[in-house]
């Protein structure tokens, strides 16, 4: 860092906490890291400031004062994401915007069943005050204690029950997003039914906070399932799970929410992760379904989800199984899901992925991909599970065990070449669920075709001419001329 820059910065923090008060602007290192880093560790930067609005006014306050001070924003929600679209990478010029402090409930309407919530808003934390008036918001991901529900909408974030009810994108009426030059567009309707033409709302869920900063949302409810039946069932193969879930798609019709399979390694992961997690079935099967149906009123779904087990044992599709008898015991299935991703943390650095297939395609893909990582990578071990139903796979990749830093990154470079190369084979996508940020940013430019490039750089330079949000993620585009 030049000393010129090091005045101009000195100068911003002054001016920052002059215009917005020293409550709002953080400037101090050791306040700013946890800003700073990614969710896993694995970056660490820097920034001009930290700035922590606790209002919508406040922060189109922000955004104008950064655009006439010549910074750039990078806006954050709960710093959960997977692929640095919240991080800095620019210390010199940007600054961190964080939504945490506007986290109230603003309104939850049993009868019309919505509700608007500020963007900082903990998932878990509304869900629960949606659950106490008997409703239910479905958007469910490992990280729902600290994610915040607007970088779920800014990431189009997926999640365990996907199947039922769609990505976020589907479960959002409205949005209040400040905008690039500090006007605030207002579309917080909950009307379920409105065409007056291009629904704006979408231009920014799934943008990352390159198009503007979402503020508040309204959301979809429904009614609260309060019958749920969760299996842990062992299996021959992916083969067998995927003629599972197309049994149990046509059996248990929209009832099934969640489906997802694991393999055996699942299980040894969990317990490093925690060791005290009960495993109620054998762990040596090749393929294991966590799967999960619920319902309210009428509907009886232990019976539903007993008649299918019948069934499909019978058949042999399904070799053995457990059917959760308690809430404990179903949170206890799931934590299995959960604690294989904190166990492969425990391992050290390794590849996240989160690609997307066919669902026909899906057993072919993981066993070609799983032949070329081990081609590539020899002595790496692959740890391939997902969401069945909408053909999303994690196939993550742990380098060898002996590897230093230095070849960790190495081999995961070749394991993400591999894994790509015949997901292109295959027509997928680099991305289901997690978005592009800056970590995806290379492989999403590179399939882009010239049609989509077009229009995403006529969409940003249209609405950030200035390239003031959250540059660099997505896609590198320069200010315009």
């Amino acid at each position: 860092m030049t000393q010129d820059t090091t005045a101009s910065m000195a100068e911003w923090r002054v001016t920052l906490r002059s215009t917005l008060g020293d409550d709002i602007v953080l400037s101090e290192t050791h306040e700013m890291l946890p800003y700073c880093r990614d969710w896993h560790g694995d970056v660490t930067s820097n920034a001009v400031a930290v700035l922590r609005p606790r209002s919508t006014e406040q922060v189109a306050q922000a955004v104008k004062l950064c655009r006439e001070l010549g910074l750039s924003i990078v806006p954050q929600g709960g710093n959960t994401g997977l692929v640095l679209g919240a991080t800095p990478d620019a210390d010199a010029n940007q600054v961190v915007l964080s939504l945490e402090r506007m986290n109230k409930i603003r309104q939850i309407d049993a009868d019309d069943f919505s509700a608007v919530v500020e963007a900082g808003c903990i998932l878990s934390e509304l869900k629960d005050a949606i659950a106490e008036k008997g409703m239910f918001f479905p958007l469910a991901l490992g990280a729902q204690g600290t994610c915040r529900i607007g970088g779920n909408v800014s990431t189009n974030a997926g999640g365990i029950n996907v199947l039922r009810y769609g990505m976020t994108r589907e479960l959002i009426f409205g949005l209040e997003v400040v905008l690039p030059d500090g006007s605030i567009f207002d579309g917080l309707s909950t009307l379920r039914k409105d065409n007056r033409g291009i629904d704006l709302k979408q231009l920014f869920i799934g943008a990352e906070g390159t198009l503007g900063i979402i503020t508040a949302v309204s959301v979809k409810l429904t009614p609260y399932p309060d019958q749920v039946a969760t299996a842990l069932l062992g299996l021959a193969s992916l083969d067998d799970a995927i003629k599972l879930f197309r049994r149990a798609r046509r059996d248990c019709c929209d009832l099934m929410s969640a489906f997802e399979f694991m393999p055996p390694l699942a299980f040894t992961l969990a317990k490093e992760a925690m060791p005290d997690l009960p495993i109620p079935i054998a762990a040596d099967y090749p393929a294991y379904v966590l799967m999960e149906i619920s319902g309210s009123g009428l509907v009886d779904i232990d019976d539903l989800m007993g008649r299918f087990l019948e069934a499909v044992m019978e058949e042999g599709i399904v070799l053995d199984g457990t059917i959760a008898a308690s809430q404990t015991q179903a949170r206890n299935l799931w934590l299995i899901r959960e604690g294989m991703n904190e166990g492969q943390a425990k391992r050290g650095m390794h590849l996240r992925t989160d690609v997307s297939v066919k669902l026909s395609q899906l057993a072919n893909f993981v066993a070609d991909a799983e032949k070329a990582v081990c081609e590539a990578v020899p002595g790496a071990v692959c740890v391939s599970y997902g969401h069945v139903g909408d053909g999303n796979v994690h196939l993550n990749v742990l380098p060898v065990a002996e590897a230093t830093p230095e070849q960790r990154v190495e081999q995961i470079y070749k394991a993400k070449g591999a894994i790509n190369a015949v997901l292109d084979r295959y027509q997928g996508s680099i991305s289901a669920e997690h978005g592009i940020g800056r970590l995806k940013r290379a492989d999403f430019e590179t399939r882009l075709s010239p049609v989509r490039r077009t229009l995403l750089t006529a969409l940003k330079q249209a609405i950030d001419p200035n390239m003031v949000m959250n540059p660099g993620c997505q896609l590198k585009i320069a200010p315009n001329s």
